[in-house]
């Protein structure tokens, strides 16, 4: 007897839509005047100093639109936050953290985005962002505008956007439902740039449909993009499952995390382009497939890598060796 087939991942945005809805687990329950994490870590900053910090994963809405690789929305709200909740958010988290010199405000989706972040509250972070000499948040290129331009005068410290290239395949980007093209990242970036405001990409290692031997060289072209656009650091993002869309695609042979080794190849030619910073980004690095023998090694010289930008003496694995 034949099993029915996997259903194809649709060509058109509102069949997209609904095919990664339709694969979604559920979303954890959150408190919308508490932020759902937080914590300080180092991180090399433009001067070339190492300093600390501070993270703030705001609880809010949902982002409006549905990436094929995201699950971040696990942890947002069904609703706008009230307003007010998102400085009581921030407080919750300062009060419980050390005195850091950079702030990161990520929030499952876009900054500027009037129904995650009420513009009525801006006044009320930015009083509470006084003592960071810069201010990190992430927002879709199709939502900069004159609102981030106030924000910036707002506070005291420099602003910067992180805002997601993912990748340059000409193919592969379109099929991740973001529903943005390179040139509309270009002329954000140009827009960021123009008003004195610094540029942060994340960029996927391996995305959906995407071959293993093709990672590091599309990791890279996507780098030299994010570079030519004028970034001053990117992040490189080793793509995961866990959203229900991508266990779909991993059982029709269209998806698996890249290795470990691929991101530390990856990372090891963006920090030898010496254009900006570039940072591997750890998060569940453990999980990636990865020889047993020299893991916690490889993911310590990625941490190493990240915060010095240099590359780290070749990992000495027997194991490695005598697989070839």
């Amino acid at each position: 007897m034949m099993l029915p087939s996997q259903p194809s991942f649709p060509v058109i945005g509102a069949e997209r839509d609904a095919w990664i809805l339709a694969r979604r687990p559920g979303r954890n329950e959150v408190d919308p005047f508490q932020p759902y994490a937080f914590l300080v870590e180092d991180e090399r900053a433009p001067s070339g100093e190492v300093v600390p910090v501070t993270t703030v994963f705001l609880t809010n809405r949902e982002c409006p639109w549905h990436c094929l690789m995201c699950d971040l929305w696990r942890n947002t709200l069904t609703d706008s936050a009230p307003a007010g909740a998102i400085p009581e958010q921030i407080d919750h988290a300062l009060a419980r953290l050390p005195e850091a010199r950079q702030i990161k405000l990520y929030n499952s989706g876009s900054f500027f985005d009037p129904r995650a972040i009420p513009v009525e509250d801006y006044a009320a972070i930015a009083q509470r962002l006084e003592g960071f000499d810069r201010v990190i948040v992430e927002c879709h290129p199709a939502l900069l505008n004159d609102t981030c331009l106030r924000f910036s005068e707002m506070i005291r410290g420099t602003l910067e956007i992180a805002m997601g290239l993912e990748t340059v395949h000409p193919e592969i980007l379109p099929k991740l439902n973001k529903r943005m093209t390179l040139e509309m990242f270009e002329r954000s970036a140009r827009f960021l740039r123009q008003n004195s405001i610094d540029l942060r990409a994340f960029i996927l290692v391996k995305p959906p449909f995407m071959k293993e031997d093709e990672a590091v060289m599309w990791a890279v072209r996507s780098l030299e993009f994010a570079f030519d656009c004028g970034a001053t650091a990117a992040a490189l993002i080793p793509t995961r499952g866990g959203n229900g869309a991508m266990e779909e695609l991993a059982s029709t042979g269209d998806f698996a995390p890249p290795t470990l080794r691929t991101l530390e190849l990856a990372t090891e030619h963006g920090v030898a382009m010496n254009r900006g910073r570039v940072f591997a980004d750890v998060w569940d690095v453990e999980s990636l497939p990865s020889c047993e023998h020299c893991r916690a090694q490889r993911i310590a010289q990625l941490r190493m890598m990240s915060l010095e930008q240099a590359i780290q003496n070749p990992v000495q694995c027997a194991q490695c060796e005598a697989e070839g």
